[in-house]
């Protein structure tokens, strides 16, 4: 019984309430023939084919596929991403060098190299892991340039005053400091990968959530598309959830504020 009671909170009746609120909208707007949007499926129908694509394997393959792609290029982001923004925010010498290149780069959107992505790679499987990198990267380096530069400067001073070491005033100030712009870079970050994910599927891609929905759209399938951007969409949230999860994990004092 206290577990029912754990899962169904007021936060999970109210996610619910506003759940019903969108679907009675959707069919109302159906129902009075809304310039522009007349052509919408009706949720029932969505309904339906959603039940017939969680029976297939086909579905279920595609969603293997996308998940493969933005868990092996967002994991590489941050293997390279997180220690490239320590650096970056400790060292001026290295941010003099560095920085000046990383900014003309960063405001390229990730779709923008997809030609060069795919002449550069050998295969369009490569392509797409590195346009799914580039749309976590360069968000999770400024993240932690930015959460690096917030810690105050009284805290190393203070841990220098008291005897520690360069080595402890890293792992023990700096790292736990930056913890929370990692993660908000890595949350940002895990959005803008599934965006640029889906893109490049439509375009090179072979299998994947994206290239579903983009073959339900040449076949005019309307309640297919509807059920592959549902599915975008649920793919992305369990992602986030799972980032959240594990950074509870390394952030314990958030669950006592």
């Amino acid at each position: 019984m206290r577990r029912v009671k754990k899962y169904f909170t007021a936060s999970t009746w109210r996610g619910f309430l506003s759940l019903m609120v969108f679907v009675a909208l959707w069919q109302l707007v159906i129902f009075l023939k809304v310039p522009y949007l007349e052509r919408l499926p009706y949720p029932a129908d969505v309904a339906t084919e959603g039940a017939k694509a969680v029976q297939s394997s086909g579905y279920w393959y595609n969603w293997k596929v996308s998940m493969i792609r933005i868990f092996t290029g967002f994991a590489v982001a941050q293997i390279i991403g997180i220690p490239l923004g320590l650096a970056i925010g400790l060292s001026r010498v290295f941010r003099g060098f560095t920085f000046p290149i990383f900014e003309m780069l960063r405001p390229i959107p990730p779709i923008a190299w997809i030609p060069l992505a795919i002449l550069f790679w050998p295969t369009r499987e490569l392509s797409i892991y590195f346009l799914v990198f580039l749309g976590s990267f360069f968000i999770i380096v400024i993240n932690v340039i930015q959460g690096v530069g917030n810690i105050p400067v009284s805290l190393k001073w203070a841990a220098t005053s008291l005897g520690a070491r360069r080595k402890d005033i890293f792992w023990r100030i700096l790292v736990p400091g930056s913890l929370p712009s990692i993660v908000v870079g890595m949350t940002v970050g895990m959005g803008v990968t599934w965006e640029v994910l889906i893109a490049a599927e439509m375009i090179a891609g072979k299998g994947g959530l994206g290239r579903a929905t983009w073959e339900a759209y040449t076949n005019s399938a309307f309640p297919s598309i509807i059920v592959g951007m549902l599915s975008i969409g649920l793919a992305g949230y369990l992602c986030s959830a799972l980032i959240r999860k594990i950074s509870d994990m390394f952030m314990p004092w958030k669950r006592k504020f």
